[in-house]
């Protein structure tokens, strides 16, 4: 939460299933109020007295939370009732709470600066992913393995330049994170309407001054419709869950037992079927993956809440407050899951090279190919493998008379070791690994790896 000088609160303790909590949102708005208090206070338009006192008593604890329960149930007003109940707490102070405000400036406020403490842990999380999948493209930057494309091999490359791209595509869901944060954390105080009517010419003044409170930055035109700032944020989201999507589900894919390239490192006693006591069965990726897609499905309904009208539409707020409800924690759960099925993902290096040597070479044709290319030409010499492939399978290359024509029989199998035919996968895996400790810093400034 925002913090009180002077007042008698604490900072509550966030997890993703108390972050929209109703004391969490209560409490948010609380320390709204109290900021507002203190920023009028600061530039004489309430007295300072009276701005101590409503910081100090503007907690659950003073007012009551069995008597705000029943308030607000009989107004179905949450603000009304939680302005009320901490004008009485606050005595003859109470004269001075909630001035010019109106609800929606209260609500808004208050869960920027709950989102703002999920984002600091979400990115927390996603800085020691970013450590994890750093020392696995460096520990596995020379682990060969077959490249794939539609499904098939296509051509040898190593683990560690597989984790490079994943490495690389999580940078990009970092920077669009951060750039609809910034979007994002700014003050939506403007009065009734964004215009700041109530306060006398003084109303830019207070809204710069509650800003830097919040330590929010200001908008132009601080009202009730900036949906479209809470949108972006949860598109940003959207796409981080794609990511991690497929992230995972092409590590799922390699824990296939056909495959076998990766699994997960399970706990002693983990049970994978009820019937079938030989299967061990993937536990965490599945999760993932399953939160991962739970959360892209909210970008359409995220962009619905930018369809409001005018200075101020319920119907709109109504749907915004249900989508941030389901993606702030969801997006909070999937960061955790993410960087503890990582921790546990093991690469197998005997089954790459099984079944990277599944193909006796084949797979480095291009390799034999572009060997022949200067001395029959590129496009004869594509002709030549494909056909020496197709009548004699890659056994038969180096003794494919066409091919002899050409090259010796060892420089022909030279051509067709993977392990001679990597291009830049090891340079590139160990780059990525650099390239993730920048990342988890740009994550969180303070990750330690």
């Amino acid at each position: 939460m925002a913090g009180r000088p002077g007042g008698g609160g604490t900072r509550m303790s966030l997890t993703p299933d108390t972050l929209f909590a109703r004391d969490t949102l209560w409490q948010s708005w609380l320390d709204v109020e109290a900021a507002l208090a203190r920023a009028q206070a600061q530039l004489g338009v309430i007295p300072d007295w009276a701005a101590r006192t409503i910081t100090e008593v503007a907690t659950l604890d003073h007012l009551g939370r069995d008597a705000m329960v029943a308030d607000a149930r009989r107004t179905m007003a949450p603000i009304l009732s939680l302005t009320r109940l901490l004008a009485k707490a606050a005595g003859k102070a109470g004269d001075y709470v909630h001035w010019g405000a109106t609800t929606q400036n209260i609500m808004q406020t208050g869960r920027i600066l709950l989102i703002r403490q999920a984002d600091r842990a979400i990115r927390a999380r996603l800085a020691r992913a970013s450590l994890r999948l750093g020392a696995l493209a460096r520990e596995e930057s020379g682990t060969l393995m077959a490249g794939r494309t539609n499904r098939q091999h296509a051509l040898p490359i190593t683990f560690g330049f597989k984790v490079a791209g994943w490495i690389e595509e999580m940078e990009r869901a970092e920077a669009r994170m951060s750039d609809a944060a910034t979007r994002l954390f700014a003050l939506p105080f403007g009065g009734a309407v964004g215009a700041m009517h109530a306060f006398g010419g003084e109303g830019r003044a207070l809204n710069r001054q509650l800003a830097a409170d919040l330590e929010l930055r200001e908008l132009l035109v601080p009202g009730r419709v900036v949906n479209d700032l809470f949108a972006e944020y949860v598109l940003s989201l959207s796409l981080l869950a794609m990511t991690i999507e497929r992230i995972m589900t092409e590590a799922y894919a390699l824990m296939a037992e056909e495959i076998g390239e990766v699994s997960e490192r399970l706990d002693a006693g983990t049970v994978g079927s009820s019937t079938m006591p030989q299967k061990v069965n993937p536990k965490f990726v599945v999760r993932t993956i399953a939160q991962a897609v739970e959360l892209r499905g909210l970008a359409g309904p995220a962009l619905e809440t930018g369809r409001s009208s005018h200075e101020g539409d319920a119907v709109a707020n109504q749907l915004l407050s249900s989508v941030l409800d389901a993606a702030i924690p969801l997006a909070w759960r999937l960061a955790e899951s993410f960087e503890e099925t990582l921790n546990r993902l093991t690469p197998n290096p005997v089954r790459m090279a099984e079944n990277l040597n599944r193909s006796q070479g084949a797979i480095s044709a291009e390799n034999l190919m572009m060997a022949l290319a200067p001395l029959a030409g590129r496009a004869q010499a594509h002709d030549i493998v494909h056909h020496a492939l197709e009548d004699g399978g890659a056994s038969g290359l180096t003794e494919d008379a066409g091919i002899r024509k050409y090259l010796e029989p060892a420089a022909i199998a030279a051509a067709l070791d993977p392990a001679q035919y990597l291009g830049d996968s090891v340079e590139i895996a160990l780059s990525g690994a650099d390239l993730a400790q920048d990342l988890a810093v740009r994550f969180d400034p303070g990750v330690s790896g």
